[in-house]
């Protein structure tokens, strides 16, 4: 895992970005399970401009499909009605199984939760205190990507940005009229704020506005910077979308609380 300290009050989160399986894992999943192919690709490269801006930055090396970090440990629904891709999850994106035989059961759940799941949550707390105790503000972007078209988990291509603040309850009003704008005004990129992605746990969880803890989610759509069928990142392509985060970023290291 990589955890940075910051100088401002923002930290990111990157909870998908990590590929790692340990080996007695891989050794029971099938080859698209060992392919991680649900991973968040590269989206940390987006971003990488943000330390020298002073963010805080929490990254973990492990893929989602060993434990998702943004699913709640009790593993309850976010999304009511829709698809559940679960803490551990057992089938990828598209549908198709992980594992040759039997899945992680409750006890194996419990400790990849207790060796995985719970330090990255306690790094980003840190993270988040001391950004607030230094500041009287802290600012958590939660970064993500999907591929554009998961017909699975959503109905035809997704909007280039998708901004959530779960329904307007995880940051202040300000923080989502100022990001809206920015977004409204690059005619590159289309946008949905609060659509099919409105925050997982790491939103739901720590934004806590009332109390100076602003939480954001940003997911991608992965054809804006790369090219989803080889999984490479791609500069010229990406370039466009990293200034228009550049200025996100700028947006949020600023921000003071009002």
């Amino acid at each position: 895992m990589k955890v940075e300290a910051g100088r401002t009050p923002l930290v990111i989160s990157f909870p998908h970005v990590g590929t790692a399986l340990p080996a007695e894992i891989a050794a029971r999943m099938t080859e698209v399970g060992r392919a991680v192919g649900d991973t968040d690709w590269h989206v940390d490269q987006l971003y990488r401009d943000a330390r020298r801006l002073g963010a805080a930055w929490v990254q973990p090396s492990f893929s989602r499909y060993v434990v998702d970090l943004n699913r709640p440990p009790d593993d309850a629904a976010l999304y009511p009605g829709q698809v559940s891709t679960g803490l551990c999850p057992t089938h990828s994106f598209d549908g198709e199984a992980l594992y040759r035989a039997e899945p992680p059961d409750l006890s194996e759940i419990a400790d990849r939760r207790r060796r995985y799941w719970q330090p990255y949550h306690d790094a980003l707390a840190t993270m988040i205190a001391e950004a607030k105790a230094r500041h009287g503000v802290a600012v958590l972007l939660d970064a993500h990507s999907i591929r554009a078209e998961v017909p699975r988990l959503f109905p035809g291509r997704l909007p280039d940005i998708n901004l959530g603040t779960h329904g307007g309850r995880s940051c202040a009003p300000t923080l989502t009229r100022a990001l809206e704008q920015l977004f409204a005004a690059s005619s590159a990129f289309t946008h949905v704020i609060n659509g099919r992605f409105q925050g997982g746990y790491i939103t739901r969880h720590y934004g806590t506005p009332d109390t100076g803890v602003h939480v954001l989610q940003i997911e991608l759509a992965q054809a804006c910077y790369m090219d989803e069928t080889r999984r490479t990142f791609e500069e010229g392509r990406a370039a466009p979308l990293m200034a228009l985060l550049g200025q996100v970023v700028e947006t949020l290291v600023g921000f003071t609380g009002e």
